[in-house]
């Protein structure tokens, strides 16, 4: 499957679970089907959608379609200024297919594709803009959606974390701004319970703060240099029956403890594993 790797974009994966409606899916059973979205092969500025396993491309060239409006200014030469495409998530909300794409300009955007009757589309018809915003005056870095897609944070060079509520668009849309102290954040990553988010700096710090006041909750150091990656590791599932194991030999107790580190990765070369505390009320 060819990419255009000239950008710093991850893909997003969005895994089709069986008899799937989501304009873009087959009719067939998609219990081993996913969409994934990922730069425009040519323009780092637009997004495409592929279907796999078919490595076929459903939904080409989204954001080609808009004219310069409130953020995406013009440059010298007449084009957007919004920039390439430096973080995107893919989601279904409601049995419609969302994108969230962060810009190198700052912008975020939420689009839907607003026609299911069609499978497929070109140049980004039938996307409709549910909200622009531009919390960042530098270049989106990294940005993070909790599990269930509420919620979607970003950092950039400066000092800002900025806080998106998925949950609703239009005119009850909100987006906010929250300040720290401390300039330059190349990664963002929040737990499963979208209560506590992981922010890494270009100084090697990796922040820790609360997702619903942004008290900070503490600071990890170890890495010298720029941190890239954080990742949460997953809660455990729902515990079956009485057993006290799983299927790695791990107990109840053991899973419980591993659910609370948290990976982080930097220019140093180096990967860090913590192990949190619980950050529970009690």
């Amino acid at each position: 499957m060819d990419v255009n790797a000239l950008n710093y974009c991850r893909f997003s994966l969005m895994p089709l679970p069986p008899n799937d409606n989501i304009a873009g899916s087959s009719s067939k059973d998609q219990s081993n089907e996913a969409l994934i979205a990922l730069p425009n092969l040519v323009e780092s500025s637009e997004a495409d959608i592929w279907s796999l396993p078919s490595c076929s491309r459903v939904h080409a060239g989204i954001g080609k379609q808009e004219s310069n409006g409130p953020i995406l200014s013009m440059d010298g030469r007449g084009n957007q200024a919004a920039g390439i495409i430096m973080s995107l998530h893919l989601f279904d909300h409601d049995g419609a297919l969302r994108i969230l794409i962060a810009y190198e300009s700052g912008n975020v955007a939420l689009r839907e594709f607003v026609k299911p009757d069609r499978t497929a589309s070109v140049e980004g018809l039938g996307w409709k803009v549910l909200w622009k915003v531009k919390l960042h005056a530098e270049a989106i870095m990294a940005m993070a959606v909790t599990n269930d897609d509420s919620m979607a944070l970003t950092v950039s060079a400066d000092h800002l974390i900025g806080r998106y509520d998925l949950s609703v668009c239009c005119s009850s849309f909100v987006a906010e701004t929250h300040r720290t102290n401390h300039p330059g954040n190349g990664a963002v990553a929040i737990r499963d319970d979208g209560r506590v988010c992981a922010v890494g700096g270009w100084d090697g710090r990796i922040r820790l703060y609360s997702t619903k006041s942004f008290k900070p909750l503490g600071t990890l150091k170890y890495h010298k240099t720029g941190c890239q990656a954080v990742a949460f590791a997953r809660t455990p599932s729902a515990y079956q029956g009485d057993e006290d194991e799983d299927d790695d030999g791990m107990s109840k107790q053991e899973m419980e403890e591993r659910s609370r580190w948290l990976i982080g990765g930097a220019k140093d070369k180096l990967i860090t594993i913590w192990s949190l505390m619980a950050f529970n009320r009690t």
